[in-house]
């Protein structure tokens, strides 16, 4: 990360990631509270206020054990006087939005902003999700920027926006806007020491219910027509100047594609790029309208825009024809690129693409035909990987393969319906797997077990966890524990000894909180002792009631940093040849990334600039042919 550029406190030119670019925006806002759980593609943002906290130590930071406590966490401070941030993925919204719709209707007070990031394709999410719907359903104002420019500059103009109309104000991105870099102008730092307030200094009534809500409703209509008032005014929505009567509808991402395809295709088509997605600037959009024959509208997943435009031109233009996803145009499916909305753009002009880009696609899946499928696979060292041997063995010895239903949740682990585990039933949403189990325990006559990680585990799982022992539910809970959130880059939780900063926190003790829950069961083992950790699996499966196996032993990758902070060598193996036989189970059952076969003498190489030295391998090995070697990475 290039946080140099974000403590900056003069003004200039930097070049940043829009994730780096939205904190350096926050902080020239002099933001004072943040709170987060992690999730890509908006990880970044937690990683680098976490990073620079001790560096200005004006403001304060929470990493939160969901979203909604994020979410709660900033308004509460908003609440109380200090301008707040918080961010998170598009699924972390459905988890938040409870209390954001209530925060909505009950307004706040200092600045208060949270930006979600849509994940078009699905890189790194269960769903293609649309947030753009939250800003309308809750009455809360969104803003969408295109560039890291635009991600400083709207960040900023949220909290003024924010704080004038004492609204929660949110930023809709997606993941090709939080991940590009870009050259952004700085703007000088202007920090003030955090200083804590008395509410009765500040106070108001924050409280929303029955007679309470309708009154907070009729408000929050007004609110939002002096929201776009505003919004009609910035510059944030603006028309780009072109030449004909065929013009363009987009924002985000869509709008720098279609720069790109119109370059290509060397036309200038007049453009209205939005900055505001709800409520919309319509005054303007109409004036827009009334100058063209044909309206484009260039936008990923829903017909969201689209949806909205037509019912404005039915009044404003009705021979205005749109073209979209309900023409057939442009599909609701994955992202957009330059091809796909050039490909459009020249249909309708009646022009040529700049190449054949179906004749490209084509070779490249020619191309991709003859390569070996890549899965994804845990790290080396992962110590997810042991435990999921131990427990097909613990199936095998058991012979009840047939007889299990196996429900999976959100982490890493979520890799194990992928050879060589193949057995996931289901996989929904944060901590859905015990909730799901819940209902299977009930319906089926098979065995139910449920896993989970330890950052899920405090994310969502415990009411599901507490429904099941309540109800003496015969379910297996597998706890994957491994000290961070390692999916999303080794973020802090609950069950961590650090929080934001690497500041010392309290870590919960997850054994005595099940024990005192009324778990059956609570066993404890050591993933990189995999034949040992059969029996136990076994033991748990067989009992009745809730019973709960941790395995425990930190992120791979985390704990090589913590080595390495601490001067300590990583010590890789290597497979002895003369006692290997080419059993190949630690190819077949194990695929460990860093063991290959070696086309010389068809035996198993480990390759060291990779091995952590984790050893789980020698457990698989049926002739504990890998060992310990003295070779620092």
């Amino acid at each position: 990360m290039t946080v140099e550029d974000v403590i900056r406190l003069d003004r200039g030119d930097a070049l940043l990631l829009a994730n780096e670019a939205v904190v350096r925006g926050a902080l020239e806002a002099d933001v004072k509270i943040v709170a987060f759980y992690p999730g890509s593609p908006t990880s970044e943002i937690l990683d680098t206020f976490s990073e620079v906290l001790d560096h200005f130590g004006d403001y304060k930071m929470h990493i939160s054990a969901n979203e909604k406590v994020a979410l709660e966490t900033v308004a509460g401070a908003s609440m109380a006087g200090q301008r707040s941030f918080t961010s998170m993925k598009s699924v972390g919204m459905n988890v938040a939005s409870d209390s954001m719709f209530s925060i909505g209707y009950t307004g706040l007070n200092a600045g208060c902003v949270c930006l979600i990031a849509d994940d078009p394709y699905a890189h790194s999410s269960q769903s293609e999700q649309d947030g753009r719907y939250f800003g309308e359903a809750a009455y809360v104002p969104m803003l969408e920027p295109s560039t890291a420019q635009e991600a400083l500059d709207i960040t900023k103009w949220a909290f003024e926006i924010s704080e004038k109309h004492k609204t929660l104000v949110i930023i809709r991105t997606t993941t090709r806007v939080n991940h590009q870099r870009g050259m952004v102008k700085l703007s000088k730092l202007n920090r003030t020491p955090f200083k804590k307030n008395k509410w009765k200094d500040v106070k108001g009534q924050y409280f929303t219910v029955g007679s309470v809500a309708r009154a907070l409703k009729a408000k929050l209509l007004e609110k939002t027509k002096a929201v776009k008032k505003d919004f009609e005014e910035t510059d944030f929505n603006k028309i780009v100047p072109g030449s004909g009567n065929v013009g363009i509808l987009t924002a985000g991402v869509c709008y720098l594609h279609t720069l790109e395809a119109m370059q290509n295709l060397d036309i200038s088509l007049p453009i209205f790029k939005l900055g505001t997605i709800f409520p919309l600037p319509e005054l303007k959009l109409v004036t827009f309208l009334k100058t063209l024959s044909t309206l484009i509208v260039v936008e990923e997943l829903t017909p969201y825009l689209e949806t909205r435009i037509t019912a404005l031109a039915h009044t404003a233009n009705p021979s205005l024809q749109i073209i979209g996803k309900k023409s057939g145009h442009f599909s609701e499916m994955l992202e957009y690129n330059v091809p796909i909305v050039e490909k459009v753009l020249a249909d309708v002009i009646g022009l040529k693409p700049s190449m054949d880009y179906d004749a490209v696609l084509k070779r490249a899946g020619e191309l991709k035909e003859i390569l070996p499928e890549r899965p994804p696979i845990f790290c080396p060292g992962c110590p997810h990987r042991g435990p999921l041997w131990s427990f097909r063995q613990a199936l095998q010895q058991l012979r009840i393969r047939e007889n299990i239903v196996f429900n999976n949740d959100i982490g890493c682990y979520s890799m194990v319906f992928l050879p060589p585990n193949e057995f996931s039933d289901s996989m929904l949403a944060m901590g859905a797997s015990l909730g799901v189990s819940a209902g299977m325990e009930m319906a089926l006559e098979d065995k139910v077990i449920a896993m989970v990680g330890d950052s899920t585990l405090y994310h969502a799982a415990l009411p599901g966890i507490i429904n099941l022992i309540h109800h003496n539910s015969n379910v297996t809970l597998f706890v994957l524990d491994n000290s961070v959130t390692a999916m999303t880059g080794q973020q802090y939780n609950p069950n961590s000894p650090f929080n934001a900063g690497g500041h010392a926190a309290q870590k919960i003790n997850m054994e005595k909180m099940f024990e005192a829950l009324g778990a059956k069961s609570v066993t404890i083992i050591d993933p990189y002792e995999t034949r040992d950790c059969v029996a136990p699996i076994k033991k748990a499966i067989e009992a009745d009631g809730f019973n709960v196996i941790i395995s425990r032993r930190e992120c791979a990758l985390y704990g090589d940093r913590l080595k390495k902070q601490a001067g300590e060598k990583i010590v890789p193996s290597e497979n002895v040849k003369d006692t290997c036989r080419s059993i190949y189970a630690c190819v077949k059952e194990f695929y460990c990334p860093a063991i290959i076969v070696d086309e010389s003498d068809h035996k198993m190489t480990i390759q060291q600039d990779l091995c952590d030295g984790c050893l789980e391998c020698r457990q698989v090995c049926p002739v504990d042919a890998p060992k310990h070697v003295e070779v620092q990475k």
